[in-house]
């Protein structure tokens, strides 16, 4: 098989061209007026690279006919590439590629207008963020729920759509190099709420890796692609890669986010030791 052929979609979606097309657009356009260093490029490019390969290559029909390519798939989707692209801290960046004309008058009165601050400051609230990065594998991997994703086309999209925008709100939230404010949470609360969704996601691998029973016939109706594995087995492995890579994946996160605290709690004493000696030498 051609190796090119793999970049041919199965589905083609009009939708994932126009986003990935726009993202890469505004973020190299950006590239033009800020200084943006390599390795942030890198994970950048890397990380919309591989939104774009789960979504929009033969992967997809894979993912579709086997359930361990499926949890690959929504690895990438949920859990890498959107990881890749909040650390690469590519806002100000896209920000900059916007043209001026347009800042002013459609995207900063949208950011501004109420409604849509309210629906960012849920969506974006700890408790409902790390609620909703657990909630949805949970609930996609629901029997019935994965069942009927898998043979409705519209629902499929919506599933795998709404996998890749959570898993970019909750990195973002998490890898926020920033302090608080304008960061939305403190170094320590990033910490903590990428330590808690780890539990949930390790307890589910854990019962998909172990059980006997085979919850997703689904892939049986669809045909499976890969003859030689059992369904049992497939569950198995699928387990497994929500068992281990998306845990280990939350653990770097904690990782991350450690680093930043104790960068900005370093940075703060020295200007506190800045202000005493400033202090000290006006008394004198």
């Amino acid at each position: 098989m051609n190796p090119l052929s793999w970049l041919v979609p199965w589905e083609p979606s009009p939708t994932v061209v126009l986003c990935t097309a726009g993202a890469a657009f505004l973020y190299a356009r950006g590239l033009r007026v800020r200084r943006v260093s390599v390795w942030r490029q890198l994970a950048f490019w890397s990380g919309l690279g591989l939104l774009y390969i789960a979504l929009h290559t033969r992967l997809d029909y894979y993912a579709e006919h086997a359930f361990f390519v499926h949890r690959l798939q929504h690895l990438l989707l949920h859990h890498l590439g959107p990881f890749l692209i909040a650390l690469s801290y590519p806002g100000s960046t896209i920000y900059a590629g916007i043209p001026v004309r347009w800042r002013t008058r459609w995207v900063r009165p949208a950011l501004d207008w109420k409604p849509v601050r309210l629906l960012f400051d849920i969506l974006l609230h700890p408790a409902v963020a790390g609620f909703l990065f657990v909630g949805l594998i949970y609930f996609w991997l629901t029997s019935s729920v994965h069942f009927n994703a898998m043979l409705d086309v519209r629902l499929y999209r919506v599933m795998n759509w709404s996998m890749a925008i959570d898993g970019l709100m909750f990195w973002w939230l998490v890898l926020d190099y920033r302090p608080k404010p304008p960061a939305r949470l403190a170094p320590g609360a990033r910490i903590l709420l990428v330590i808690a969704v780890i539990p949930p996601q390790i307890l589910i691998g854990a019962v998909l890796s172990l059980s006997p029973h085979d919850f997703y016939t689904v892939y049986s109706i669809c045909g499976r692609v890969f003859a030689n594995i059992s369904p049992i087995e497939d569950q198995h492995l699928g387990g497994l890669i929500l068992w281990i890579p998306s845990a280990m994946m939350s653990v770097i996160g904690a990782l991350i986010a450690l680093r930043h605290w104790t960068r900005l709690s370093t940075r703060r004493a020295g200007r506190v030791a800045a202000a005493w000696r400033r202090t000290s030498s006006a008394e004198a």
